[in-house]
C-alpha cells in the first residue's frame, strides 16, 4: 500500500533468454541503479512496486512513458539458464 506500479518493457528475443536476460518472479532487477524486486514478468515485461521513498529519492519521479533506462537483470538468472543448456 502507498506503493506504484512501474512496467517496464525491453526487446526480447531467444537469444537473450539463452544469455540469462530473464525476469523471474520475486527474482531481482536493477533499473537505473536502483535494485528492485520483480512482480508479473512476462517476455518482455516486468513490473517493480516502488515505495514513496524510493520514487522521491531516486530518477525515478523523472520518469515518463516511453523513458529510455539501464537494465541489468539478476545473475541468477543467467546461470539457470547455462544450467538448462548442458542439462
Amino acid at each position: 500500500e502507498g506503493s506504484w506500479y512501474f512496467t517496464f518493457q525491453y526487446a526480447f528475443d531467444k537469444e537473450m533468454a539463452k544469455r540469462g536476460y530473464i525476469t523471474v518472479d520475486k527474482g531481482s532487477v536493477t533499473v537505473n541503479g536502483v535494485s528492485l524486486t520483480v512482480c508479473h514478468p512476462t517476455d518482455d515485461t516486468f513490473q517493480v512496486a516502488i515505495i514513496p521513498y524510493t520514487y522521491e529519492h531516486t530518477n525515478f519521479h523523472t520518469f515518463e512513458i516511453g523513458s529510455v533506462v539501464n537494465i541489468e537483470f539478476d545473475i541468477i538468472g543467467k546461470y539457470i539458464s547455462r544450467m538448462i543448456q548442458y542439462k
